[in-house]
């Protein structure tokens, strides 16, 4: 399940988490491997940044040639406008430039722009950025940085993870090719997922499984099961749950899975939920389950229930995206009644929670974990469940 950090983030507003150089590189490679073009004459916005200390201005500043980028555009949002107050680190970059002011570094955005070489020693990077003040606090949401989004033909950033939802559909609207950074569980979400489901969004190519580490601001609260600080003093937290989300094509989106029969995963697969069993059939969705995405059966025909990971390794050619086990989708067949659910300390409460997701019925009690009682039948429920169908090969007959 994703992650508690990236929840509390959520709910703190807290999203002052600057994304490590390697990760982005190792990104970036993955779409130039696919296609040595796909950077080449665009103008690339990195909006939320805070430009100075950001791995995605130094990226691609110091990558400007290389990539053949046309103009490279950043922005970042007003110390005093963020629900967060970590202190203002500001960097020799402003303090030293003639058009520096103490107070409106504190209330106004600002934007760094790399086209061309302003120093005069042969190469455009990181020394040719030029700055200024925005009019306003940066928000993406204003006018004066939608101008920008729609002068850019690509936006890459790591958005305020309680705005993804916003950000996205900020995006989208302006028809852009975007890769941006987000939580696993923003695929459940009923203004994302029917993008994924149409092929209009889809996982970037290297953040499958695992954790990332991120740094945080000097005052960050060191709340997260991993942190550190490095020997400069830096702040880091790692995070769960962590993925790419792009409409950019790239290589991984082109490989089937290889998978074995039913009879095959029954009789040999690796898990004991799959191991010797038979697949569970949803009481409330007309599919069966299954938990892991190397166990789907390559000679099942109707509709499965797989993790949300299987995004990681979806192959649009392979498999139909049919639904989600989510109750604002409206797939489901019947609705339960209030239940009893009882919690893994064996606590009872009324509640309605079963009708949220995929329902499994039990033979009894299931020590040890939650399940539900409804007309004296028992249940577990599944975690959110992407619905999907085998595709039939145009050579099949």
């Amino acid at each position: 399940m994703a992650n508690s950090t990236l929840s509390k983030a959520k709910a703190a507003k807290k999203d002052e988490f600057y994304t490590q150089f390697y990760d982005i590189e190792a990104e970036m490679e993955a779409y130039l491997d696919y296609n040595p073009d796909v950077f080449r004459g665009k103008t690339v916005l990195l909006p939320c940044d805070d430009p100075e200390w950001s791995n995605f201005t130094r990226y691609f500043a110091q990558n400007f040639e290389e990539l053949g980028l046309k103009k490279l555009i950043s922005t970042s949002y007003a110390p005093d406008s963020k629900t967060y107050k970590g202190g203002t680190q500001l960097s020799l970059f402003e303090t030293q430039s003639p058009k520096f002011d103490k107070d409106k570094t504190k209330t106004h955005g600002k934007i760094f722009v790399l086209t061309e070489d302003t120093t005069g020693d042969g190469v455009v990077d990181l020394d040719d950025l030029q700055w200024d003040y925005l009019e306003g606090d940066g928000d993406f949401r204003s006018d004066e940085v939608k101008k920008l989004r729609d002068e850019a033909d690509i936006i890459i950033t790591n958005p305020p993870f309680s705005l993804f939802r916003v950000f996205l559909a900020w995006i989208v609207e302006a028809k852009k090719e975007f890769i941006i950074i987000g939580n696993i569980n923003c695929v459940t979400y009923k203004e994302v997922f029917p993008l994924i489901q149409n092929n209009s969004v889809w996982m970037g190519c290297t953040i499958h499984s695992g954790d990332r580490e991120f740094e945080v601001p000097e005052g960050y609260p060191l709340k997260a099961a991993g942190w550190r600080i490095d020997e400069n003093g830096k702040k880091y937290i790692r995070v769960k749950g962590v993925r790419w989300y792009t409409n950019i094509d790239h290589g991984r989106r082109h490989h089937p899975l290889e998978l074995m029969t039913m009879a095959d995963n029954i009789k040999y697969s690796k898990h004991k939920e799959v191991k010797g069993k038979q697949y569970s059939v949803y009481d409330n969705f007309e599919a069966i389950e299954v938990p892991y995405t190397d166990a789907i059966p390559k000679d099942y025909d109707d509709i499965m229930g797989v993790p949300i990971t299987f995004l990681d390794k979806y192959y649009p050619e392979q498999f139909e995206i049919v639904g989600i086990t989510k109750t604002w989708f409206g797939m489901a067949t019947k609705v339960f009644p209030k239940q009893i659910q009882v919690s893994k300390t064996g606590k009872k409460s009324v509640v309605t929670k079963l009708n949220d997701g995929a329902a499994i019925e039990v033979d009894g009690p299931i020590e040890g974990d939650v399940y539900y009682i409804v007309d004296g039948k028992y249940y577990t429920q599944a975690y959110a469940r992407i619905l999907i169908r085998k595709k039939v090969s145009p050579n099949t007959h």
